[in-house]
């Protein structure tokens, strides 16, 4: 038995997390993801939101199961152009303003131009501004100063910038040689990156699945509808691979799978629960079970939709969602096992 190459997975994410795809704007990375599968000769098609969707075939047809990550990421979206060239902006996701203050971004216009820039307080200058330090950082403060020679609006709008273009984050992604990854966008690119090898793996191994298995890449799940539709009526379990929350009494951390128990839709199917605990335990996976109480997933939205499913959630540990994002190799190496075995296991019904 392999399981997903490592290495070739973090290779994988890095090239994901540069791709720009604030939720709204994720065509250029579904179509990255969209080359990635056809090159393995899985079929897939877009449904009308712009997510992916791709199935591998299994033993038993009328019983499905439905694996979905998110390529959608935080972001924002050009609200005004104030008079000074500058950009106020709005924001993309839950997120606050002081999390992105100081970050290198990138603005892009309709027609496809793309512009760098700097998001920043307004009283930024120590040397001008008094409250430079107690300034609140909200939308009314935070700006993002474009690098063009701009004086006024004007000369934004000659450049072709407008109300509604889209700002991405510079993802600053790095790994360390203690098998640290850190990166904006973790959420929820990780778990992207985890699925594509799952499904390189199962095809090149030519891995027999026990039930026809759906995957989904989501384009809108930070804005709550990614995953709530396109699921088929044979679909019984549906797994959303998306981040564990680390902070103050969690028990996620950076080294094992997160298997989340209840977040603020409630509690997840709990005979599903039990057995992905089981697929842990009988295989040596190290997890954690957890609560994460300010957090909703696409399984979590296929719910409320009205789908009748077993629906749960995984995925590996993030510190500082939402913010400077960082986990760990063997975190990432213990949600691949845990799925690697997961897709092969016999149904909870």
């Amino acid at each position: 038995m392999a399981y997903p190459n490592i290495k070739e997975t973090i290779t994988l994410l890095k090239e994901i997390v540069s791709i720009p795809s604030p939720s709204g704007n994720t065509n250029e990375v579904i179509t990255y993801v969209e080359k990635f599968l056809n090159e393995l000769n899985v079929e897939t098609k877009r449904n009308r939101k712009g997510g992916l969707i791709a199935a591998l075939p299994g033993r038993d047809q009328n019983n499905h199961r439905m694996l979905t990550a998110h390529v959608d990421t935080l972001g924002a979206i050009v609200k005004e152009i104030k008079p000074s060239g500058r950009l106020k902006i709005d924001l993309i996701g839950g997120f606050k303003y002081n999390s992105i203050e100081g970050e290198y971004c990138e603005i892009e216009t309709s027609s496809g131009k793309k512009f760098t820039g700097t998001i920043l307080m307004h009283q930024t200058s120590v040397h001008v501004y008094k409250d430079a330090g107690k300034a609140e950082r909200n939308q009314e403060n935070m700006e993002i100063r474009i690098d063009e020679k701009v004086h006024n609006a004007e000369d934004v709008r000659a450049l072709g910038i407008e109300v509604g273009d889209f700002v991405s984050f510079d993802p600053r992604v790095q790994s360390t040689p203690a098998g640290f990854i850190k990166s904006r966008h973790l959420d929820d690119k990780a778990s992207v990156a985890i699925l594509l090898q799952l499904i390189k793996q199962v095809k090149s191994e030519n891995i027999e699945l026990p039930y026809t298995t759906h995957f989904l890449i989501s384009n809108n799940e930070e804005i709550g509808y990614g995953g709530n539709s396109n699921i088929t009526p044979e679909t019984v379990e549906y797994l959303a691979v998306d981040m564990g929350a680390m902070g103050d009494g969690q028990s996620t951390d950076e080294y094992t799978v997160s298997i989340c128990v209840k977040d603020a839709s409630g509690p997840y199917h709990y005979e599903l629960r039990k057995r992905l605990v089981q697929i842990a335990e009988e295989n040596g996976i190290e997890y954690k079970l957890d609560i994460y109480p300010f957090y909703g997933s696409d399984a979590s939205a296929a719910i409320r939709a009205g789908h009748d499913i077993v629906h749960g959630l995984i995925g590996p540990g993030i510190d500082s969602s939402h913010a400077f994002e960082r986990t760990h190799e063997d975190s990432i190496e213990n949600t691949s096992k845990l799925l690697y075995h997961y897709v092969q296991s016999e149904m909870v019904f």
